[in-house]
């Protein structure tokens, strides 16, 4: 890819190149506003899991030194369409750096010449012309507390006695990221997203995930079954809990309460200050879920760049209505069949 702006040149990463990857993981960590999306471990995994390209554009300076970086995904779906979305199956992880206006043109000049018809790029500086939206999506983190009776009183109170009562039920606290603990969340997250009327991702991208980057999985179990389960990421002090989910007997039981109330745990334990409680569409019951426990709603702020109609990837999208109320009445067995091969192309 040619120079765009002296002296801050793009061009494509070689995400096979161990001492690009290196390099590239070094400006990520060092830079505020990085989130573990930016990191090429996230890319390789989505390509690997949902085999969706990895694009990953580095801007560089004169004397060779990283100015920005933007990791890209090529999205190809013959339901949802092509985007090249910065990046694939995160809810961040836009332009990351001070070189917003070269990344962005380059990503335009990329999807142009593979045939992509819309840029997408999550979070991140909006570059100029491009449209924004900063309505559908809240983001929700806080500072973690310093021990488990703060963390108890800095939920409020209606949502501190679910909590509570959830610690009196029987349940078992399984932490790790063996396959046999990923594949148990697998099967818990599908049926949760079912329930909900979406496809499930496929169980390969959990499995990349978690062997290639900081993460693990948090199960609770009831009677030695598996009723809840969360698979989170790890990065600069943060834990994401990422793709959670509980069975129909958790509601009862108050196991997804105990599942994050137990991460907070967990996580501080690991070191970790903070809790991304990730993203939720506005107006919906998940983004009250998480105002319930203390998280004030910041919005998320998209840019997108197209020479045609927008992907609407989006449940609430009229569009889809349909599909959603019929897929939560699919059997489970035909829903986790088809399910990873629909949702590769969601992205």
């Amino acid at each position: 890819m040619p120079l765009l702006a002296a002296p801050v040149g793009v061009r494509e990463a070689d995400l096979t190149d161990a001492r690009e990857v290196a390099a590239i993981d070094r400006f990520v960590v060092a830079m505020p506003g990085a989130t573990p999306f930016h990191l090429p471990a996230w890319s390789r995994a989505v390509a690997r899991g949902c085999g969706q390209r990895a694009r990953y554009l580095v801007a560089e300076r004169a004397d060779g030194a990283l100015a920005g970086v933007l990791p890209l995904t090529e999205m190809r779906s013959v339901i949802f369409g092509s985007a090249l979305v910065s990046c694939g199956f995160a809810v961040d992880g836009g332009v990351l750096g001070d070189a917003s206006e070269p990344l962005a043109s380059g990503a335009w000049a990329l999807a142009q010449r593979l045939g992509c018809p819309e840029v997408e790029l999550r979070g991140g500086a909006a570059p100029q012309g491009w449209a924004v939206d900063d309505a559908s999506y809240l983001g929700f983190a806080r500072n973690l507390a310093a021990d488990d009776d703060a963390e108890l009183l800095a939920i409020p109170r209606k949502q501190r006695a679910e909590v509570r009562r959830s610690l009196g039920f029987d349940l078992e606290v399984v932490v790790g990221n063996a396959p046999a603990l990923l594949a148990e969340h697998h099967r818990v997250y599908a049926e949760s997203v079912r329930n909900l009327g979406t496809p499930v991702f496929p169980a390969a991208l959990f499995r990349a995930v978690a062997e290639t980057m900081d993460a693990d999985v948090l199960t609770i179990r009831h009677a030695g079954k598996a009723v809840a389960s969360v698979l989170s990421l790890y990065f600069a002090g943060t834990v994401y809990p990422y793709w959670g989910g509980g069975t129909a007997a958790a509601r009862g039981l108050r196991a997804n309460d105990r599942m994050y109330f137990e991460l907070m745990r967990h996580a501080r334990a690991r070191g970790c200050t903070r809790f991304d409680f990730g993203r939720s569409k506005t107006g919906t019951g998940a983004a009250s879920f998480k105002k319930n426990w203390g998280f004030t709603p910041e919005p998320r702020r998209y840019a997108k760049r197209s020479d045609s109609l927008t992907r609407a990837v989006n449940p609430l999208n009229p569009k889809y209505i349909a599909m959603v109320a019929a897929w939560k009445r699919l059997p489970l067995p035909v829903a986790n069949l088809v399910g990873p091969w629909l949702s590769r192309g969601l992205g």
